[in-house]
């Protein structure tokens, strides 16, 4: 397979897929606890990990994964630990600065990829910032968001990815099995939590994590396979590729 990591290609490489309009796609996730059975880089390598995949995936378009911004917004998760939060004004200031780069290494078309729900609404408002910071039109989307289709045909127990649920449990265990705690996936259990980003709660209110369950799981992993996490995987990045194939910066 072609290499398509920014990160491993030399300078030169890099200034001829500029020069061939190659799309760069940044993958945004964060690190955060994931229950006791998932690591805590799960939003971050579940992003870049799909990001890859929907650049091999988009065969006829040259594509850029360039490397991941691991830290993202976690404010909720910090009350159980091994949690690493972003500011608001600092994930902008270090989405303006890596876009910036991007940008100034010759590309024109940059496509945010988020890995984690709690940086949704702040990707959208920030995605419309840095378009007039930067005159330059950045896109934003999810993961979990243009792969919906698939995600809610495959798993059984819920409809759309949730936290350390069947659906991520099924999709570390495809890609990164050496991280998937098995001895405790029996006790990743807990209550069904909408999609931020979906949530038709008449009124926002800031709560955290551990109010919402005391395990930091929402959603039932006992039902997650590797089978499931490699068919979302998929489907995910085929969704990705399309996106990118369509045009979406015309």
């Amino acid at each position: 397979m072609t290499e398509n990591r920014w990160n491993r290609l030399t300078a030169p490489e890099l200034r001829d897929l500029a020069e061939r309009d190659a799309v760069v796609l940044l993958p945004v996730g964060s690190t955060e606890q994931h229950g006791p059975h998932l690591p805590t880089g799960v939003d971050d390598f579940l992003a870049a990990e799909v990001c890859r995949r929907a650049a091999a995936a988009a065969d006829t378009l040259p594509v850029v994964v360039a490397p991941s911004l691991w830290c993202g917004l976690a404010e909720h998760h910090m009350p159980f630990g091994g949690t690493l939060t972003l500011s608001l004004p600092t994930l902008h200031a270090l989405l303006r600065d890596i876009c910036r780069s991007i940008l100034r290494a010759g590309f024109r078309r940059i496509l945010i990829v988020n890995g984690h729900g709690g940086n949704v609404t702040a990707l959208n408002a920030l995605a419309s910032e840095l378009t007039v910071e930067l005159d330059s039109q950045i896109a934003v989307t999810s993961y979990f968001t243009a792969g919906r289709e698939v995600i809610a045909e495959t798993l059984e127990t819920q409809g759309n990815l949730m936290h350390a649920c069947e659906g991520e449990t099924s999709l570390i265990w495809a890609a990164f099995p050496d991280l998937l705690r098995e001895d405790k996936v029996a006790e990743a259990v807990g209550p069904a939590i909408p999609l931020q980003s979906e949530d038709l709660a008449p009124v926002y209110r800031s709560v955290t994590f551990d109010t919402v369950t005391p395990s930091g799981v929402a959603g039932d992993a006992r039902a997650a396979s590797a089978e499931k996490g490699q068919h979302m995987l998929d489907g995910c990045a085929r969704a990705l590729a399309d996106l990118i194939l369509a045009g979406i910066w015309d």
